[in-house]
């Protein structure tokens, strides 16, 4: 495929673009669904509504330049949010696509409360997608443009995005991988190895072309207590032990103390 696309938006017009999406709007349904609190944020890749299946009030779509669909314009290495004020954040691509991938990770993790989520996905290198992706870098040295997927950004691993999770002191809650059909530039043939989708999740699970992460922010020497934990109240009937004349004890009321008086 003699590609000609130099962003990630120009590359999700196309089948396989379209292909991805498709998954990875699945995926972001499954893992935003049952996540609660009020605020939530989007970072990046307008072309994909991945806070449409989440019920928090307060959702908003944040990007680095400007979109109509966006809520605002930031730096994603800069949030304008105070600490501990969003309950989820969601990067599909974000981490491959901004200057400073580590210092926007710090950065979730800041502005996330306690045992808020954040949920990734991400471009796998370990796969057919990925290893096209490194062969077409090899061609363009020799002057001939090949890439498959687009050619901006540097692509993130499943496990070295973990490291960097469990370093800001994450908790992986689930990782997922997807899109196993070979690097094929048209629908029709993308949809005749369809059957690769449920030989790859079975065979090969992790050289999926796309991964999905979703991690849950822990603050050690911390204990979250439901509102419901109350201490009960002493009510007026609460049983006692009360001694009597052969110097053994009873269970009685305080009203029968009262009768007996």
């Amino acid at each position: 495929m003699a590609q000609q696309i130099i962003g990630l938006h120009e590359w999700m017009a196309t089948p396989p673009g379209a292909y991805l999406l498709a998954w990875e709007r699945a995926f972001m349904a499954g893992a935003v669904a049952d996540v609660f609190g009020f605020h939530a944020l989007q970072l990046g890749l307008p072309e994909l509504d991945a806070l449409g299946a989440n019920r928090m009030p307060h959702r908003w779509l944040a990007t680095e330049k400007p979109h109509e669909k966006a809520a605002f314009v930031t730096d994603f290495a800069a949030l304008p949010f105070p600490s501990n004020s969003l309950d989820l954040v969601v990067l599909p691509h974000a981490l491959e696509l901004t200057a400073d991938p580590h210092t926007a990770l710090s950065e979730v993790a800041r502005v996330l409360v306690p045992e808020g989520r954040v949920v990734i996905c991400g471009f796998n290198p370990m796969s057919l997608w990925g290893l096209r992706q490194q062969r077409g870098h090899l061609y363009r040295r020799l002057g001939v443009n090949r890439l498959f997927l687009p050619q901006n950004g540097e692509f993130i691993g499943y496990l070295r995005c973990r490291d960097w999770l469990r370093l800001l002191s994450f908790e992986i809650e689930a990782g997922h991988f997807g899109c196993y059909r070979p690097t094929l530039a048209s629908q029709a043939w993308l949809q005749r190895f369809a059957w690769m989708d449920k030989a790859g999740a079975r065979w090969w699970p992790f050289f999926g072309a796309v991964y999905g992460l979703v991690a849950v922010k822990r603050v050690r020497g911390m204990t979250l207590l439901n509102p419901g934990w109350k201490p009960a109240r002493i009510l007026a009937n609460k049983p006692v032990s009360v001694a009597n004349s052969a110097g053994s004890h009873r269970a009685g009321y305080h009203n029968d103390l009262q009768d007996e008086g």
